[in-house]
């Protein structure tokens, strides 16, 4: 633990006096000199008139002249003097108050091992305290640091207690309220503005293989910095509604949501890339996105990912304008359901080429406004699953069905040959000579 937290030591850099000294002189004489021979030119002065004997004018002005240079010199002392105790002071109190942080925070992780669940929560609070008062960005991450690792830790889960096992399940809430208290300060911290001297925008947000058995980071804005919530297993309703992704590195590649599972994007906005890439939705797992919005360079990539049966993931009313994007690409749709409806395409992409739909997987387009961008479904293989366009309106957006594998969906007019829509020469021919009959 002590390694964890160890931090290089760097001690106050001072040039010695004596040199410092000497360059201020020089530097003086130097701004004194180019003074003089500025006022030289701008003066025109052609040559100095010069005096056989001085009078008691010129005698006492030398004098004064003399005076003046050493009272110059020890001013320019006394101000390198008082800015080295400046420096030492300034030193000397970063110092006292990075002890006084060592020893809150050794109390804090004390606390955070601590048996007792209220110790802990108190642990949490104090961890968030001292990383609001932390004297140093080093060490506020250090403090987040430890509160991301605290949710990383092992623990029993609801599954794993014992049917009658009392005892075991009370611990378990009193656990499962600790790490939840977590999650609220992280969120909570990440709602203040940049400027807030307490924001943790900027850190670092280390959630690799959590177990969320839910959790609440609504509203959090991720700004900067990196949140990590790689191969994170979901398995309670995890919420980032009205969440703004709007820079940073934000990643959820590879997480898996179990039966019971639910991460929650409802109005969230996406304005940077946020991977969701080679993820697993298990059956009765679901990922919705409904009324989000998605532009300006928003980003969302679930390629190479798995939905089995039951399993769902869905846009619902969602907005994907100019500079957005959603990518399905290589994505499996294994029985689950891929839902589009109601989405508006106003400009951005929406991909699924590649895709593999089978053993009853569906991907309903229905509803949805296509009026701009582009929906891409090349070499989407769907001969063991289906794709509807139930009541959807094609404006002017673009869909792209070449090389497609299944019989032609229903709700798309291919009666119509219409420039912004590309099919496979089979379904085409079909709709010629009527063989594929009325379109539902």
């Amino acid at each position: 633990m002590s390694r964890i937290f160890r931090r290089r030591r760097t001690g106050l850099r001072l040039w010695p006096v004596g040199r410092v000294l000497a360059l201020a002189f020089l530097v003086a004489l130097a701004v004194a000199a180019g003074v003089f021979y500025a006022g030289w030119g701008l003066l025109g002065v052609r040559g100095i008139k010069t005096e056989g004997q001085l009078d008691s004018k010129t005698l006492f002005d030398l004098v004064k002249l003399s005076f003046g240079v050493v009272a110059g010199a020890g001013a320019l002392v006394a101000l390198i003097v008082a800015y080295r105790r400046q420096r030492v002071d300034e030193d000397g109190a970063r110092r006292d108050a990075t002890r006084l942080h060592n020893e809150r925070f050794t109390s804090a992780v004390s606390q955070l091992g601590d048996d007792s669940p209220a110790v802990r929560l108190g642990g949490v609070h104090a961890l968030a305290g001292l990383a609001d008062d932390a004297p140093s960005r080093e060490l506020r991450q250090t403090c987040v640091d430890v509160l991301c690792a605290y949710l990383r830790l092992p623990y029993t889960r609801e599954g794993d207690v014992a049917q009658g096992d009392e005892a075991a399940r009370h611990g378990y809430l009193a656990l499962r309220e600790v790490r939840h208290t977590v999650i609220r300060v992280v969120r909570d911290h990440l709602r203040l503005l940049p400027e807030d001297p307490r924001s943790w925008h900027g850190c670092d947000f280390d959630f690799t293989g959590v177990v969320f058995d839910g959790g609440d980071f609504s509203e959090a804005v991720f700004r900067a910095g990196r949140a990590n919530f790689n191969e994170a297993v979901f398995e309670g309703v995890v919420r980032f509604e009205r969440a703004c992704f709007t820079g940073g590195r934000v990643s959820f590649s590879g997480i898996e949501v179990r039966r019971g599972g639910t991460v929650v994007f409802d109005r969230a906005r996406f304005s940077s890339r946020v991977a969701f890439r080679q993820i697993v939705v298990r059956a009765g797992g679901g990922l919705r996105f409904t009324g989000a919005h998605f532009g300006d360079g928003g980003t969302v990539d679930f390629r190479d990912s798995l939905v089995q049966a039951d399993g769902m993931i869905s846009f619902a009313g969602s907005v994907v304008d100019a500079g957005g994007a959603l990518s399905l690409a290589d994505t499996v749709v294994e029985g689950g359901v891929v839902g589009l409806q109601q989405v508006a395409l106003e400009g951005g992409a929406i991909t699924l080429a590649d895709a593999f739909v089978h053993q009853g997987g569906s991907v309903r387009v229905t509803r949805a406004s296509l009026s701009s961008g582009a929906l891409d479904l090349q070499r989407v293989d769907f001969r063991d699953g289906s794709i509807r366009f139930l009541n959807s309106s094609f404006a002017g957006a673009t869909v792209n069905f070449a090389d497609a594998v299944g019989a032609p969906p229903g709700g798309l007019p291919l009666a119509s040959s219409s420039p912004w829509l590309t099919v496979p020469i089979g379904w085409a021919a079909a709709s010629l000579d009527g063989s594929l009959g009325p379109m539902a």
